[in-house]
């Protein structure tokens, strides 16, 4: 068995990879801005929201908890007439850059440390890259995609954003299964 102190190399360097990729993917190709619209009452929605005070957090509209109040005409009409979504609010001021980055970095290595243990349980010291890369690439296709395709189901995304992150989830896994197959321990 191999162990997960071996795997230090890949695990790091396949973070800083995927990290790489991944802003070249939003700063480069940018294919991700076609996913965001923009209101055409967007100051009078945003001076609304402002009205309201709300604090940065994940909200519903119309508030509905729970299949009781569902039964509710008052409910019913506001559900009929929309709109219907879910909003999520940050802090006012700059977006924070460092801190995102810094978090998706943190992110990178988790999913690379995660399909680090599950590889150094079934994949053998000396094992061929195309086990080692159907391994480690399975592994982290699931960690970076397997839960995206919920925002479509439940939050009402459009699957053509979830269609791209499951591409980018792709584009990462195979990125960590290829430098985990050539940094793979051979003895």
């Amino acid at each position: 068995m191999v162990s997960l102190a071996q795997l230090w190399l890949p695990i790091v360097l396949s973070a800083v990879l995927v990290f790489v990729v991944s802003s070249l993917i939003h700063m480069v190709l940018k294919y991700h801005n076609s996913e965001y619209k923009k209101l055409s009452n967007e100051d009078a929605v945003r001076a609304a929201i402002n009205a309201g005070s709300p604090v940065p957090g994940q909200y519903i509209i119309p508030y509905v908890m729970g299949a009781s109040e569902m039964k509710s005409p008052a409910v019913a009409q506001k559900l009929t007439e929309g709109p219907n979504g879910q909003l999520v609010l940050r802090a006012p001021g700059l977006p924070k850059m460092g801190s995102f980055m810094g978090q998706w970095f943190v992110y990178t290595l988790v999913i690379s440390l995660l399909t680090a243990l599950v590889a150094a349980h079934t994949v053998s010291y000396g094992a061929g890259h195309p086990y080692i890369f159907h391994v480690v690439g399975l592994v982290a296709f699931l960690g970076y995609a397997g839960s995206q395709a919920q925002f479509s189901i439940w939050a009402g995304q459009p699957w053509s954003s979830t269609l791209k992150a499951i591409f980018d989830g792709l584009i990462y896994a195979l990125v960590t299964a290829e430098t985990f197959s050539l940094l793979w321990p051979r003895m």
